[in-house]
């Protein structure tokens, strides 16, 4: 078996002006690949690039870039982009993270390219997507120009990702390390409460989905007395391997690939990287599969953890926005907020601090204008705050604010406490 590889420049050649590019994700991000791509602005004009979440440094501020046309179609907004999301050259699709193929297939977004980054061929030729697979894999099959960046590096990793090198049409060999996230380096005070709060409603057998950050790293510490655990998740990090070195996980109850961990990508340090490395413990899915509410839905008691950015006073999510300002995206929260609510015995949660990093209150009178709505005031179901958590389904609109009045801040008790006599008790004594 004999494999050629070209150089970046070489591979990139199969790039033409007016393509839109879609480039692998999170860890996988082929930051080398797309560097170079940008490098190219002027010799290409009005690339299209479209991404989920991107990791690393990416070399894109700069006019040569910007007065070229290249243009960010970003499916979720990571901080490396963010900027350049909400500029002039950027732009933001809402949507659910499981339709995301859809769009692919269809044709919504059609690719003319799609570059990732993959572990190298073993012996017979088969690659992986290593550690995303999400969008990737159906952006691998529906583009008809694929680029790998072969990275002895990216683990091994098991599911629906393999792929053999013959179905890429070009393959450039780079040797770097990957993104790194440690969410246990931000753990405080607040965040160690709420992940008592969250892990006070796990049972023993439940499945668990994670978010991202520091909150779901935080109720993880507090699960090792637990048992019979499992996992069907959209992503996971660092904070599941202790659970399953300690036996706590061990996907026995699950009824979707039972005693087997599901994801559709890893995102962490270099230690769940190793551990997912040719794992078959772990089984990294196509998103549409994953996120899919109906195959959520599936598993027994799932627990749905998620965070938020502000919720009003009757239980509007908005988890994407601050006002207009897009600061990350709809992502999965809805699929798995659904996919518990309709599972036997699930609880879907939504786990933030009461205040942001500037002390203003997360739980409001009402939305910022332009924030944008993820987990409509119909699908909420537990809110937790460090000062407790309220369960909010089938609550009407003032017992939902009492609630959540009663795991708000301290500080922001009485402001909120007027919002809710002008919303309720002044209209009925207006009433009456």
């Amino acid at each position: 078996m004999t494999i050629e590889y070209k150089t970046a420049d070489s591979a990139l050649e199969l790039i033409k002006s007016g393509d839109r590019v879609f480039v692998h994700g999170s860890a996988a991000t082929p930051r080398f690949l797309v560097n170079k791509l940008l490098a190219k602005a002027g010799t290409l004009k009005n690339i299209e690039l479209t991404c989920i979440s991107t990791y690393g440094e990416i070399d894109w501020n700069r006019p040569e870039v910007i007065d070229n046309g290249f243009f960010i179609n970003s499916l979720f907004v990571s901080s490396n982009v963010r900027e350049w999301v909400n500029g002039p050259n950027g732009n933001y699709v809402p949507v659910f993270l499981s339709e995301i193929p859809n769009l692919f297939e269809e044709g919504f977004l059609k690719l003319n390219v799609a570059i990732v980054q993959v572990s190298p061929p073993d012996r017979h030729g088969y690659c992986t997507l290593g550690t995303s697979v999400d969008a990737a894999l159906c952006a691998v099959r529906m583009a008809p120009v694929v680029i790998a960046q072969v990275n002895p590096q990216m683990p091994r990793v098991m599911g629906d990702g393999v792929i053999h090198y013959s179905e890429f049409t070009a393959m450039v060999w780079q040797d770097s390390s990957l993104p790194e996230v440690d969410y246990s380096l931000d753990t405080d005070e607040t965040a160690v409460r709420i992940g008592k709060h969250v892990a006070s409603l796990i049972e023993d057998g439940a499945t668990l989905q994670m978010g991202i950050g520091t909150i779901p790293d935080a109720v993880l510490k507090q699960l090792s007395g637990h048992k019979g655990l499992g996992v069907h998740t959209e992503m996971f990090s660092d904070g599941l391997v202790p659970l399953v070195e300690q036996g706590v996980i061990t996907n026995e109850y699950k009824k979707v690939q039972p005693g087997r961990i599901v994801t559709s990508f890893i995102l962490g340090t270099r230690k769940v990287y190793d551990f997912v490395n040719d794992n078959p413990f772990v089984n990294c899915m196509d998103v549409a599969f994953v996120n899919d509410s109906d195959v959520i839905r599936r598993n027994p008691k799932v627990v749905a953890i998620n965070s938020a950015i502000e919720i009003d006073l009757t239980g509007q999510i908005c988890a994407d926005s601050i006002g207009t300002y897009q600061y990350s995206g709809i992502g999965g929260q809805m699929d798995f907020m659904r996919g518990a609510s309709l599972s036997v015995g699930g609880k879907p949660i939504i786990a933030m601090p009461s205040v942001t990093r500037n002390g203003v209150s997360r739980i409001v009178s009402f939305l910022k204008p332009g924030a944008g709505v993820v987990t409509t005031r119909g699908h909420v179901h537990f809110i937790a705050t460090e000062f407790g958590i309220v369960n909010l389904y089938g609550r009407n609109m003032e017992q939902r604010a009492r609630l959540l009045i009663s795991i708000a801040h301290p500080d922001h008790r009485e402001q909120l406490e007027q919002a809710y006599y002008e919303r309720f008790q002044k209209l009925y004594t207006a009433v009456k």
